[in-house]
């Protein structure tokens, strides 16, 4: 059985002493946690909001080896990165799956250099490969993606990548964490370090429902903090020089009905040298990315209106039906966390840094979802060193990840009833509720269901459904009850586009 949030707390508080203290709820800290619990270290990993608020729920979707990369000649990224795809597909299939992917060609010879290009891609998987590329003739290529433009169209090329849900990853993630005794917390934000003798020797934090301090002592402190990397790292040395550079990404939802139901579309030739993708996921089609450096972070960046004018521009140059503002049923950005160098960001390679500073914390940052689990494994490696730990195998290459759909609450009184407009439940809401740790209506709409991102505006109405049946749960008060329905709703308008004037 998954314990509750409260039962994880209160194991936290009467441990005096951790292993490894994580401090980050996203990709890169819930793949070290498991990393580590799995060797059998003592691990606690404190969020400061709820698992994956930040950028790890804001991604295109996909679990690839990284078609761009490859044209920028990082052969060595790209086969990790597929060798990882390869691992998630094996051992997260009820969350990670195959997509078919298509890029049209509308002059001969590009046909010839895409096609060339996935043979290359193909290679470089070897045995973990999902399926081989090929060439498609005209007809082929409007038979996989019916909304595609048909005027000038040569062919194209198909070829595999791997699709997931990314918030639905991380709950198994913390879940297969909790299954290996490791205390995964959110809403537990760090406000500082402890040191003795000039080294660091674990967290101060704050619950953030009660209001509570907390001291946590660790051998080891890990910062896995993504794009707020460099406010942890200042906690430990004010003086440090800022590493991270933020590039936000935004994401436009349609209706299906644009491209295709089953197929993915990559257009490799935008006007800035990026790759756009059209992605079918959970009844809709995700366009993104952009990659705009900004200066500050946030957990919840806002599109900007030139971002969202570049998608819709570059979708109605492939797309047959030339979707509009008033098509766009949501839209979302999240903040990649790169190192800084003096590049333009879309050069910057996506693969990760550890970094160990005087006081012995261990910093890692960069990199991408898909090569998350080398991360923690890379990472629990460094703080075994700074520890002193002797070496432990890692265990996580051909590990199982926990399908908590199997979970059943026997004493639950709800009755299964669709959630009208989205692919969920009340028994969804039930399952989540009792063993995913949801603390606010907006953790439920935006990341243990993703109604928020399938339909910003439709997904008002549904909240007031959700809010009633956590409210009976939580026992919420009525203005609790209204409080939380009233901060969802001016959430939702962050997600929803300003329509065409």
């Amino acid at each position: 059985m998954i314990p509750s949030r409260s039962e994880l707390l209160k194991k936290a508080a009467s441990t005096e002493l951790w292993d490894i203290i994580v401090i980050g709820g996203g990709a890169t800290g819930l793949g070290k946690a498991l990393d580590a619990a799995s060797r059998g270290y003592s691990t606690l990993l404190l969020e400061a909001h709820d698992f994956g608020k930040g950028t790890s729920s804001k991604s295109t979707k996909l679990i690839h080896g990284g078609v761009r990369y490859l044209r920028q000649g990082n052969v060595k990224m790209v086969m990790k990165a597929l060798r990882e795809r390869g691992r998630l597909l094996k051992n997260a299939p009820h969350i990670v799956g195959p997509l078919q992917f298509v890029v049209p060609c509308y002059k001969w010879w590009h046909k010839l250099w895409h096609g060339i290009g996935m043979k290359v891609y193909d290679a470089l998987a070897r045995s973990l490969g999902i399926a081989p590329s090929r060439w498609l003739d005209f007809d082929s290529t409007i038979s996989l993606l019916p909304g595609i433009t048909k005027a000038g169209l040569r062919g194209g090329v198909s070829y595999w990548d791997g699709q997931f849900d990314d918030a639905r990853l991380l709950i198994s993630l913390a879940q297969t964490t909790v299954l290996n005794r490791g205390i995964p917390l959110n809403y537990m934000k760090v406000v500082g370090l402890t040191t003795f003798n000039g080294r660091t020797t674990g967290v101060e934090a704050i619950d953030q429902e009660s209001g509570t301090a907390y001291s946590f002592e660790g051998k080891v402190v890990i910062n896995a903090t993504g794009a707020f990397t460099d406010q942890i790292r200042h906690m430990d040395q004010p003086s440090a020089k800022g590493i991270m550079q933020a590039a936000q990404g935004i994401h436009l939802v349609l209706d299906a009905s644009f491209l295709s139901e089953k197929t993915a579309v990559m257009v490799p030739g935008t006007d800035d040298g990026r790759v756009i993708f059209g992605v079918p996921w959970h009844g809709k089609v995700l366009l993104g990315t952009t990659d705009t450096p900004r200066d500050t972070v946030s957990l919840e960046p806002k599109a900007l209106e030139e971002e969202i004018d570049y998608l819709l521009d570059h979708a109605g140059r492939y797309f047959s039906m030339k979707p509009r503002r008033s098509d766009v049923l949501s839209v979302y950005a999240g903040l990649r966390p790169l190192v800084k160098a003096n590049k333009e960001t879309k050069a910057i390679s996506r693969d990760h840094t550890i970094e160990v500073s005087k006081t012995g914390l261990v910093t890692i940052t960069g990199g991408k979802w898909t090569t998350y689990r080398q991360m923690g494994e890379d990472a629990v490696n460094r703080a075994e060193k700074v520890a002193g730990f002797a070496r432990r195998k890692c265990l996580t290459r051909n590990m199982a990840l926990f399908d908590g759909s199997t979970l059943r609450d026997e004493e639950s009184q709800e009755p299964d009833l669709p959630l009208e407009g989205f692919p969920y439940s009340t028994a969804d809401i039930e399952r989540a509720i009792q063993f995913e740790w949801p603390v606010s209506l907006e953790d439920m709409m935006a990341r243990r269901t993703r109604c928020l991102l399938l339909n910003a505006a439709h997904s008002k109405l549904a909240s007031l459904k959700i809010a009633e049946q956590m409210a009976r749960a939580f026992h919420w008060t009525d203005e609790k009850k209204q409080t939380e329905i009233e901060q969802y709703a001016e959430l939702v308008s962050m997600y929803e586009v300003t329509k065409d004037v």
